[in-house]
């Protein structure tokens, strides 16, 4: 208990320097005062020993970084959170969602039947035991593959609303632009890369034989054509938690001597439709009321997404999330590999990030969660 208690009070300026000292170590920038919350970061690391991974958290408001926590054989490495792209598995599914309901391919109250999965053909992905058939909402909290695989080949073949494919896989490519994905954000920490967002010359030249929305289907549900760095997964989700709009995320305090550039101070507008946002942010209110992560529900309300991406070798554990729900103060993107189920261990660790943040100070019974996941240790085996 003697470690989570550290933890818990307000970090010393010694505290301070050492964290300091260990993001420059791995080339970080600390030529002046950074954004970094010392409390959250040495919670983040202790959360992340035994592990390899990243946590990365926004204040939407602002687009500050306040924790950018990561772990690796080596110890911190920040290429983990800014530079390696992962398959963002399910946590995709609310970008996918607001893009489909931008464009009218969806309503919020279209229902679609899910018997044990999707099934075309030999293909069969499975699914979660749910209800059925189920709304947007419900396809949000029970992380529903049959929806979104189906919704998004509708998009891709719509022959009414799109020329051919290429007008449908542009057109889709620009609203995940908007939101921050498929390139570097502009975070003001050397060596940044993007992930991947497909577009018609990507597929033209991976799929010579020609593609069709089953061909790539596979990305409806955040897996395939699609990868993400945790810092732009988070990202991602602070521009949610605005309703529309990110300011690029950086780790600079402004100073009187060191004002923030303007790219830091800029609201960057999405091309999401205004409405889209509500229904959406309801299903990731309920993910965690009464789907996928009801092992995070809290005294305030917590909007989120789980993530377990497939791989070569054991699951990664994913979550991206908010809070509080109508007055976001917090963005979190936690990325554990071989971590399993984005439930059981990506999850827990953004609640305690949050709860930290937004309390100050852990409950007894989040001290024993933070010390059990503390002593876990995650083999990559399956």
């Amino acid at each position: 208990m003697k470690i989570i208690s550290k933890m818990l009070r307000i970090c010393s300026v010694a505290a301070f320097l050492l964290t300091t000292i260990g993001i420059h170590s791995q080339g970080l920038p600390t030529d002046g005062p950074l954004t970094i919350r010392p409390m959250l970061q040495q919670l983040g690391e202790q959360l992340l020993q035994g592990k390899q991974g990243s946590i990365v958290a926004i204040r939407p408001e602002t687009g500050e970084i306040i924790c950018l926590s990561t772990n690796s054989p080596s110890g911190f490495d920040v290429n983990l959170a800014i530079a390696k792209a992962y398959a963002p598995g399910s946590t995709f599914k609310v970008a996918q969602a607001l893009t489909l309901l931008s464009e009218g391919v969806i309503s919020p109250d279209m229902s679609i039947p899910c018997t044990n999965g999707f099934t075309d053909g030999n293909i069969h992905v499975g699914c979660h035991k749910h209800f059925s058939p189920l709304a947007l909402k419900g396809a949000i909290a029970q992380s529903c593959n049959t929806w979104f695989l189906t919704t998004f080949m509708s998009m891709i073949n719509d022959r009414f609303m799109y020329e051919d494919g290429n007008e449908a896989i542009t057109t889709w490519a620009d609203y995940m632009k908007s939101m921050g994905l498929g390139g570097p954000v502009g975070v003001d920490i050397p060596g940044e890369k993007g992930g991947l967002v497909a577009n018609m010359n990507y597929l033209s030249r991976r799929y010579k034989d020609g593609w069709d929305g089953k061909t790539i289907m596979w990305a409806g549900m955040g897996q395939g054509d699609i990868t993400a760095t945790p810092l732009q997964l988070c990202n991602m989700v602070a521009s949610i938690a605005n309703r529309g709009y990110y300011i690029t995320p950086h780790i600079h305090q402004a100073t009187e001597n060191r004002p923030l550039s303007q790219r830091y101070l800029t609201k960057r507008q999405t091309k999401i439709a205004p409405e889209a946002y509500a229904p959406v942010i309801d299903g990731m209110r309920l993910t965690v009321e009464s789907g996928t992560a009801t092992s995070i529900k809290a005294s305030y309300p917590i909007c989120g997404k789980t993530g377990t991406v497939e791989n070569s070798g054991a699951d990664h554990s994913v979550f991206v999330g908010f809070a509080p729900m109508d007055n976001p103060q917090i963005a979190i993107a936690v990325y554990v590999e071989h971590g399993g189920f984005g439930a059981d261990l990506a999850a827990p660790i953004a609640s305690l990030i949050i709860e930290l943040y937004l309390k100050g100070q852990l409950s007894q019974s989040s001290q024993n969660k933070a010390k059990r996941i503390a002593s876990r240790r995650i083999s990559a085996e399956k």
